[in-house]
């Protein structure tokens, strides 16, 4: 698994920069009319958090992560609209956000739990009548039929924490009801050989660990294919939208 401290350097420019917000864009299309509050969970370094901010007058968007290397980058772009959180423990009221967002996160989830956990505390926090979105299906996503996912095929799997499937099943648990969908392009993600031989030895491949023997035979096979510097076709996200039932309150 990544060290998002130590990636946070350089995880914009390798995860294709400023095109990455594309992912606000979709959000934004779910949001109902007078949403006000968002929720940004795992907001990263604040590119796709920052798109959001301006994407809509009258929405103030608040963006917690984790690593905080990433988060000074956010700070950086939202000053005062971001602070350091656990997703599976948010410091918020219950009901406080109009909207809750989480983009690339629950494939990172160490377990079933972990993930349940998270989509609880979006749910806990969202206000009735609510929604919250979040991507679904990102791994299955960069598989895009190139001779670079031909030679990825054979290594070993890892479970999906963020299966479609599952996650209905998470959202169904908290109450929240299925009300939406949208795809939007990673814009500048498209994976190339020389790319990806870097991202397996910096631990992006969980079941490749960087160093062992199996992880030296695929970048072996990798730097055998040709245009090592070429970027395949970029990927197609999914984005869930997820209503909590109930009232919307009446805003001050």
């Amino acid at each position: 698994m990544l060290d998002y401290d130590e990636e946070a350097g350089l995880y914009d420019a390798s995860r294709g920069g400023e095109p990455r917000a594309a992912a606000a864009e979709a959000v934004l299309d779910l949001l109902p009319d007078g949403t006000r509050r968002l929720l940004d969970v795992a907001c990263g370094t604040g590119i796709v958090t920052r798109r959001l901010a301006a994407g809509r007058e009258g929405l103030r968007v608040t963006g917690v992560d984790l690593a905080a290397a990433m988060l000074r980058q956010a700070a950086v772009r939202l000053p005062g609209a971001v602070l350091r959180a656990d997703s599976r423990r948010l410091p918020f009221r219950d009901d406080e956000f109009d909207a809750v967002s989480s983009v690339w996160l629950l494939h990172l989830a160490a377990s079933d739990a972990d993930a349940r956990a998270i989509v609880a505390e979006c749910a806990r926090v969202l206000r009735p009548g609510g929604v919250y979105l979040t991507t679904v299906d990102k791994s299955a996503a960069h598989n895009v039929g190139s001779d670079i996912d031909a030679v990825l095929a054979s290594r070993p799997p890892r479970a999906a924490r963020d299966a479609a499937g599952l996650v209905d099943s998470y959202a169904a648990g908290r109450g929240l009801v299925t009300t939406g969908h949208g795809r939007f392009p990673g814009r500048g993600q498209g994976r190339s050989p020389r790319r990806t031989i870097a991202d397996l030895r910096r631990g992006w491949f969980v079941t490749l660990p960087p160093g062992e023997p199996i992880a030296e035979t695929f970048a072996a096979r990798l730097a055998a294919l040709p245009d090592q510097d070429r970027p395949r076709p970029d990927p197609w996200f999914t984005l869930r939208a997820y209503r909590k039932p109930g009232a919307a309150p009446a805003h001050a």
